[in-house]
């Protein structure tokens, strides 16, 4: 592993997959040996996770590239076209998690980092967190996928500002235009973003794997075909375990106990 700390690139703990994708080292540079770690985890996904949470460990959750490992490459085109294989390895298994992603956005989310804060389904920051394209600075385009997910989260006019003029965008701004879910004091950003996650792991897996695959879908599809999807989704989830324990749970007035449905 090319960090300076024993920091695991992925681990389960009590349901949650909690991937690590930049350290302290090189100023919370994205660390590709943690993106493939991660990569891998999420490809080998199985039915004892119940969330995926995102960190940096260190005081920002990602500055974004190397840009002194962009320097040093022999071939700059052939060193970034690799490495950008390997991020969007990491979006396409992260947007192919059938759990909820949840971002836990500390400090800075620049470049590549700020592209993940865009893939996640939650993302919790502080006060102090910032979030910015970086690429401009650095006269590259993005990578990440955040060409196609700014825009679905802000808007087209919006995210072309954000782009082009490479903007600072504060923690406030951020949960008003929607790249933020909302925020927490900064000494909480990591403990709540855990909370979270926690429970997705015991609420009911399955209704959540179908919500996201209809949000998936919808910036795509017509109202009627929406409408469609959403019939079939509620009619088969009324005959599922998860579903008739949810409605059973609510007649008898008691919590529903989701662990172990499928």
């Amino acid at each position: 592993m090319s960090t300076t700390e024993p920091v695991p690139a992925a681990e389960v703990i009590d349901g949650v997959l909690q991937l690590t994708i930049a350290t302290s080292a090189a100023g919370t540079s994205m660390d590709f040996d943690l993106i493939n770690a991660g990569t891998a985890a999420l490809r080998a996904l199985d039915a004892g996770v119940g969330a995926v949470l995102l960190t940096g460990a260190g005081a920002n959750f990602c500055a974004g590239g190397n840009v002194r490992h962009f320097a040093a490459a022999e071939d700059r085109g052939a060193y970034l076209y690799e490495k950008a294989t390997e991020l969007h390895d990491f979006m396409r298994a992260l947007a192919a998690s059938p759990v909820p992603v949840v971002a836990a956005v500390q400090g800075w989310a620049a470049g590549a980092g700020m592209s993940l804060v865009c893939a996640a389904d939650i993302a919790i920051g502080g006060p102090s967190t910032k979030l910015r394209p970086a690429y401009p600075g650095i006269g590259l385009s993005p990578d990440g996928g955040m060409s196609w997910s700014l825009p679905r989260i802000v808007g087209a006019s919006r995210a072309k500002e954000i782009l082009l003029t490479d903007a600072v965008i504060d923690a406030e701004e951020a949960v008003r235009i929607g790249l933020l879910s909302r925020t927490v004091a900064d000494e909480d950003v990591r403990a709540e973003s855990l909370r979270v996650a926690h429970t997705f792991v015991t609420g009911p897996r399955a209704t959540y794997t179908g919500m996201k695959k209809l949000l998936a879908q919808s910036p795509t599809a017509t109202l009627d075909q929406q409408l469609d999807s959403e019939r079939a989704g509620i009619a088969a989830a009324a005959n599922s375990r998860t579903g008739r324990e949810g409605v059973d749970a609510f007649v008898a007035k008691r919590k529903p106990d989701y662990l172990g449905l499928s």
